[in-house]
């Protein structure tokens, strides 16, 4: 009989999860990865962590496999915190949950489970995967495209991916309710987690306000007829390196409209926070500048500021998940951020570098998120963007 650790959260997702894996056969553990517990922070008033680990423990109960916490906060820390803040800091955007799989569920707490004699992890993800003609493993899309969360797994490896099973990729969640339902297991009708990957009911606006310093700044609306913006619609789709580059702003390319908290606090494509009235049309960030301290909107998510056609990708981040899928210059679907619709571009390397060039331009792109691509339904890759 194959064993199996199952990341019991405290979610219906893992919890229906545990439960199908049961009924095939296995021989099923739980197990609740507790990821923070720093007491100078207040992450919620009623430690939302230890009412996930009790439904966790519930639901093992309920099941009748065996149950325990294993305390994964300093790898958390070192790992996901603090590369997150750092990230932050500098103006960048990352993505935790991306980087919690990489390098906490199926890193840390797979070689966890390989300890206890597993065979397998397996996690609630709304994914799919399949051995192709080479006998590599291929990460596929879940069944429900409303919850597809394979983008979350964009850089695990083939040796993860090969100790991985996604019990309820090929299910809609309708289904996974109504199983859990069925079962009477606690968390039939629980809310679906906001939080931090393990964390708890913490939105991350609030988590790094609690851990990054806030200082007043400008906020500088900068117009959408800079010269710099006619001169960017002229460069040739060929010149990829100044396709990527960033526009750069002073104070005195616009005016001051409103004050920030601090400009690392703030995203591209950000616009709720910005406290901007009596504009004729809503604002968003287009830019900021965290030496400076200084944020810069710009009027309507068709700022050209938002919009670009090209983006360049950090080559150490580059993750083929399958050596028989990794082909440049090749037609892609790409997303940026979960829940994105698929863009086409073409996947190009040119002079050393690796580029995404889209069919039509895309909003919000920013260094420090990840860029996933897809063919048929398939995630074949992603690295970080670094312009």
């Amino acid at each position: 009989m194959k064993r199996v650790v199952v990341g019991l959260s405290g979610g219906v997702d893992s919890s229906v999860a545990a439960y199908l894996l049961q009924q095939e056969g296995y021989e099923v553990i739980g197990m609740f990865m507790k990821n923070w517990h720093d007491e100078s922070v207040t992450i919620s008033d009623d430690c939302p962590w230890i009412d996930d680990s009790n439904d966790a423990l519930m639901v093992a109960e309920s099941l009748g496999i065996p149950f325990q916490v294993i305390d994964l906060s300093k790898e958390y820390k070192e790992r996901i915190v603090n590369y997150m803040f750092d990230e932050y800091k500098q103006g960048r955007t990352p993505n935790p949950d991306v980087l919690c799989n990489r390098e906490i569920k199926f890193d840390v707490f797979l070689k966890a489970a390989m300890e206890l004699g597993a065979d397998y992890v397996a996690t609630g993800h709304y994914c799919q995967k399949e051995m192709n003609e080479n006998r590599e493993w291929e990460l596929l899309s879940g069944k429900d495209t409303s919850k597809d969360q394979s983008y979350f797994l964009c850089q695990i490896t083939q040796e993860q991916l090969s100790k991985a099973l996604f019990p309820i990729g090929g299910l809609l969640k309708s289904d996974v309710r109504k199983i859990a339902s069925e079962m009477n297991l606690v968390t039939a009708d629980k809310k679906d987690s906001q939080g931090l990957c393990f964390v708890g009911k913490i939105k991350l606006p609030d988590f790094l306000q609690q851990q990054l310093e806030a200082k007043k700044g400008p906020v500088i609306e900068i117009p959408s007829d800079m010269n710099q913006y006619e001169k960017y619609s002229l460069i040739s789709n060929d010149d990829l390196e100044t396709l990527c580059q960033p526009f750069s702003y002073t104070e005195d390319d616009g005016e001051e409209v409103s004050q920030h908290s601090g400009a690392h606090f703030y995203t591209i494509g950000q616009r709720k926070g910005l406290h901007i009235g009596g504009r004729p049309l809503p604002s968003f960030v287009i830019a900021t500048d965290t030496v400076n301290n200084i944020v810069y909107s710009g009027q309507t998510d068709e700022h050209p500021s938002l919009n670009r056609i090209a983006l360049k990708v950090e080559d150490h981040s580059v993750n083929w998940i399958s050596q028989q899928s990794n082909q440049m210059s090749e037609c892609y679907e790409f997303r940026i951020r979960y829940r994105q619709l698929l863009q086409k571009g073409k996947l190009i390397q040119k002079d050393g570098a690796t580029y995404v060039l889209f069919d039509e331009k895309q909003k919000g792109v920013s260094p420090g998120q990840f860029v996933a691509w897809y063919k048929e339904g398939i995630l074949l890759g992603s690295g970080v963007i670094e312009s």
